[in-house]
């Protein structure tokens, strides 16, 4: 099964839009990710809800982020 992760630009963001994002009602985790799947801060937010809303939210509140990945 595949997972889905936003990776973050550092640790602090990762921090930050879990909190909003979980206060929203949206479900996500902080992982590291995986050494393969490309630069930044070396973590994640995995999320089952459809990317793009995830995206949509993050965008709205202000909280950057590198790319979406399935692996």
């Amino acid at each position: 099964m595949k997972k889905t992760l936003i990776t973050m630009t550092s640790i602090t963001y990762a921090m930050k839009a879990k909190k909003l994002l979980n206060g929203l009602g949206i479900f996500c985790e902080i992982e590291k990710t995986p050494k393969n799947a490309g630069s930044g801060c070396g973590y994640s937010l995995r999320v089952k809800d459809p990317p793009e809303r995830i995206t949509a939210q993050l965008d709205r509140l202000n909280i950057p982020y590198r790319s979406v990945i399935q692996i």
